[in-house]
């Protein structure tokens, strides 16, 4: 790759983020609202998705429960991509597309905000997932692309990164993720919980 080739890429990263600075502000501001009314009703972060996808829902999830910036108490997150044995039982039990929902159904909590990750937004486990979310009565979330997909019309809030190219989301979504982990540490912290 030629240094021409990485300063394209570089660059095109950055038109993202740019649009996202016009696009996406007040998504990030409610997604951000949602987790800190969880947290503080007593809920946690639910996270999860494939590939780099369940590697942003961990990153995630460790900014929150251990620090972002400051230091704090740990907040209640958990990212369900973690447990080797619980993908794979239930991905051999019942099939891949469950590998999520069980999970939600068996963890999740009406006071929870969930956050399925999808770079197509059409990930068949996220979507049974966070259906399962809703019928709990938990808040959903939805990291996606710019492209039209079935995750739309499940989430109460979808966060679409303005491009089609799978970097680019990605590098979006953990864009997103940071931007959320500091504004529920600022609201945490507001609260005099500065220990």
């Amino acid at each position: 790759m030629s240094q021409n080739q990485i300063k394209e890429q570089l660059l095109a990263s950055a038109s993202v983020l740019e649009e996202m600075s016009r696009s996406l502000t007040e998504e990030i501001k409610k997604a951000a609202g949602l987790i800190v009314e969880a947290i503080k009703g007593g809920g946690k972060l639910v996270l999860f998705g494939n590939g780099g996808s369940a590697a942003d829902a961990q990153h995630i999830a460790a900014e929150i429960v251990g620090r972002f910036k400051s230091h704090r108490r740990g907040l209640p997150a958990i990212a369900l991509t973690t447990n080797a044995s619980i993908l794979t039982a239930v991905s051999n039990d019942f099939g891949y597309e469950t590998v999520f929902a069980r999970q939600v159904e068996a963890l999740g909590r009406p006071e929870d905000v969930f956050v399925g990750i999808s770079t197509s937004g059409n990930s068949p486990n996220i979507l049974l997932a966070l259906d399962w979310a809703n019928q709990l009565g938990g808040k959903t979330i939805a990291l996606t692309g710019a492209r039209r997909g079935k995750l739309d019309k499940v989430a109460d809030l979808v966060i679409k990164i303005p491009s089609e190219d799978t970097p680019r989301i990605q590098e979006g979504h953990i864009a997103v993720g940071h931007i959320i982990c500091g504004l529920v540490e600022e609201a945490v912290l507001g609260d005099g919980d500065d220990e």
